[in-house]
C-alpha cells in the first residue's frame, strides 16, 4: 500500500504544476481532463498525508512515552497517544477504499428510465411516485432534474413511461444502484375489498454519454418527425414537432414531444439515444465480469428485483444488502441516502476482497 500511496501523491503533485502553467489554460479540453484527474486524487492525497503525520506524532509520543519522567506530561502523552492509534487504525482502514480505482462514468450525469411493468394501473400509479421520488433526491442533491419525455397511462395520473435527465457531480455514483424491478405492495384506491395487490416498475440509470463517448454517424440514423399528441392520441401542437430516431445499426427508437421546437425535441433525443449506446457497451463489459463477481450490487442488472415498497407496513426493503427501512413515507420524499449508502459501502466491500484475491493469486 505504501508504493501506491506514493505513486498518487507523485501524481498528484505533478498535476498540481501542471494546472499552474499558464499554457494549459489555452487547451480547455486538457485543462478539464488535468483538473478532473487532480480533483479524483484530493481525498486519496489528503487522507495519506494525514496518515503519515499520524504516524510520526505516534513515534515522536512513544519516544516521549518511554523517556518522560514528569507524571503530568506522561499522562498527556499517553492520552495523546491513545487518540492517535485509535486515528491510525481509522486511516488504515479507509485509504485501501480510497486507493480502489474510481468508476469513470460516476461524475456522470444520468439518464433514468422508468417504466410501468405489471400491476396495470396501480403500477403507472407508482411510476409516477418514484419520478417523483428520483426528482425530490435530486433536489437534496442540489443536481438539476429535467423530464425528457413522458407517456401517460389514460387519465388516473399514472405514467406509463418517463425519461429523466439528471445533471450534477457524483450523480451516477449514486443513481446507479437504482437500476433493476421494484416492486410496490399496497391496496389500490379502486380495490373495494382490501387485497393487498403487487405491481412493479422497472427502472434503467444510464450515463449521459457525450458526443466523444459515442460516436454517432448521420448515415445511421431514420429520424422521422410528427405532430406531438396527448392523453387519447389528439394533436396537441399544429406544427410537426415531435421527433422519432431510430439508429439503424442497433434498432434502438427514441421519440420525445415534449417541447414544442422541433430541435429541442431532436437534441432530447439524440441525448437518450447516446445514452442507450453507451449502456449497450457497458453491459457488454458487465457480462464479461460476471463470471468473477457474484454480488448484484453493482451490476445494474435490470432484470433483477432489488427492492419491495410495503405500504401496509410502512416498508422498504432492498433485496441486494437485505437492508430494512420503517420510514417509506421519507424515501419516497426523496430520503433515499441511507439506502445508497449501504449499497455504496456493500460494493467497496466486494471490490476490495476481489482486490485482495487478485493481489493473492501468484503472478
Amino acid at each position: 500500500m505504501r508504493e501506491a500511496l506514493e505513486r498518487a501523491k507523485a501524481r498528484f503533485e505533478e498535476l498540481t504544476q501542471k494546472l499552474a502553467d499558464p499554457a494549459i489554460h489555452q487547451n480547455p479540453a486538457e485543462l478539464r481532463r488535468v483538473s478532473k484527474e487532480r480533483s479524483s486524487l484530493e481525498d486519496l492525497v489528503r487522507a495519506a498525508r494525514r496518515y503519515d503525520e499520524v504516524l510520526h506524532r505516534i513515534a515522536e509520543d512513544t519516544a516521549l512515552v518511554r523517556s518522560e519522567k514528569d507524571p503530568e506530561l506522561l499522562a498527556m502523552a499517553k492520552a495523546e497517544l491513545e487518540e492517535l492509534d485509535q486515528e491510525r487504525d481509522r486511516l488504515a482502514a479507509e485509504l485501501p477504499k480510497l486507493l480502489l480505482p474510481p468508476n469513470p462514468l460516476d461524475q456522470k450525469n444520468v439518464i433514468v428510465e422508468v417504466r410501468a411493468g405489471t400491476g396495470g394501473d396501480e403500477a403507472a400509479l407508482f411510476a409516477a411516485e418514484m419520478v417523483r421520488m428520483y426528482v425530490k433526491y435530486s433536489e437534496r442533491h442540489g443536481w438539476r432534474a429535467e423530464l425528457l419525455s413522458t407517456s401517460s397511462a389514460g387519465g388516473i395520473g399514472g405514467l406509463k413511461e418517463a425519461i429523466l435527465a439528471i445533471d450534477g457531480a457524483g450523480a451516477y455514483s449514486r443513481l446507479k444502484y437504482e437500476s433493476g424491478v421494484h416492486r410496490v405492495q399496497r391496496v389500490p384506491q379502486t380495490e373495494a375489498s382490501g387485497r393487498i395487490h403487487t405491481s412493479a416498475v422497472t427502472v434503467a440509470v444510464l450515463p449521459e454519454a457525450e458526443e466523444i463517448d459515442v460516436e454517432i454517424k448521420p448515415s445511421d440514423l431514420q429520424i422521422d418527425v410528427f405532430r406531438s399528441s396527448g392523453p387519447g392520441g389528439q394533436s396537441v401542437n399544429t406544427a410537426d414537432s415531435a421527433v422519432r430516431i431510430r439508429h439503424i445499426p442497433t434498432g434502438i427508437v427514441v421519440q420525445c414531444q415534449d417541447e414544442r421546437s422541433q430541435l429541442k425535441n431532436k437534441a432530447k433525443a439524440l441525448k437518450v439515444l447516446r445514452a442507450r449506446l453507451l449502456d449497450i457497451q457497458i453491459q457488454e463489459q458487465e457480462r464479461k465480469l460476471a463470471q468473477t463477481r457474484k454480488s448484484m450490487v453493482s451490476t445494474g442488472d435490470r432484470s433483477a428485483k432489488i427492492r419491495t415498497y410495503n405500504f401496509p407496513q410502512g416498508r422498504v426493503t432492498d433485496h441486494r444488502i437485505g437492508l430494512t427501512l420503517y420510514r417509506l413515507p421519507d424515501v419516497l420524499e426523496g430520503d433515499l441516502d441511507e439506502v445508497v449508502d449501504g449499497l455504496f459501502h456493500a460494493e467497496q466491500a466486494e471490490r476490495l476482497a476481489a482486490s485482495g484475491e487478485a493481489a493473492a493469486k501468484p503472478a
